[in-house]
This record gives structure tokens, C-alpha cells and sequence, in this order.
């Protein structure tokens, strides 16, 4: 059974957010290799990759996860920046989306809550996983 995973570097968020693309860069993929070896082996030229949520999917390959995502959330081009090195599915998030996202869902479930939102990487890759799936 394939895995869909999420993961993020420190190094690359910091580079994405000197070169003014943002900080909030993840990687975005589906595997049936050992994710924990890939991801050690890392990609764009980083390799202090942090795995953030993986969940085991059937039925879905990764270039059509990839296609619906795109729709969404903008990926990174590697023409325009080398040094991702053509690593496939590495997006760009915007806070803003990903709170809306949030509060929609609780606004739906029926959970009025008031008060600041302050977001973690789980709800960066909860995003990234219901726009791929969804």
C-alpha cells in the first residue's frame, strides 16, 4: 500500500524566505518506498527533512495527487529556482489559506470558536493531504 507524506526543512524555509517566496515550504509526495530512508536522503539539496504526517492511501497515484493539488496551492518551479533541483511536489503555503481552511472546517462541523489561531506544520500537511485527496 502506497503512503502519502508531508515533511518541510528548516533550511529550505529559511532560503524560501530569504529569496521572498515564504517560509512555509512542504514536501509533497506518495511512495511505497521506506519513507523513513527518503526522507533522510532529503531533496532540493537539504537533507534535515522533518517528516510532519504520512497516511497510508490506495487508489491514488502521486501525479494525480500532484495535479489536484496544483489547483490549489502553488508548487514551486525549479525553472525559476535551481535549487530545488526538479525535487517534484515542493509547494509554497500561504498562512491566510490554510487558516480559512481551518475555520471553514470548524464552521461546518459546527464549532463556533472565537479567539487567535496560531498554526503549527500538522495543519500546513492536514491542508496539503484534504487538497490532494479531497
Amino acid at each position: 500500500m502506497a503512503t502519502l507524506y508531508v515533511a518541510r526543512s528548516a533550511k529550505l524555509g529559511k532560503w524560501g524566505s530569504d529569496v521572498g517566496i515564504g517560509k512555509h515550504i512542504y514536501k509533497f509526495g506518495i511512495t511505497d518506498e521506506d519513507l523513513k530512508a527518503l526522507v533522510t536522503a532529503g531533496w532540493a539539496g537539504e537533507t534535515d527533512w522533518q517528516l510532519v504526517k504520512q497516511q497510508p492511501v490506495d487508489g491514488i497515484g502521486e501525479d494525480d495527487a500532484l495535479q489536484r493539488l496544483t489547483l490549489k496551492v502553488k508548487p514551486v518551479d525549479p525553472k525559476y529556482y535551481p535549487r530545488i533541483r526538479n525535487a517534484a511536489g515542493v509547494f509554497r503555503l500561504d498562512p491566510a489559506h490554510v487558516e480559512n481552511h481551518i475555520l471553514i472546517t470548524k464552521a461546518l462541523a459546527g464549532e463556533a470558536e472565537r479567539g487567535t489561531l496560531k498554526l503549527k506544520p500538522a495543519d500546513f500537511a492536514a491542508y496539503l493531504i484534504h487538497n490532494a485527496i479531497g
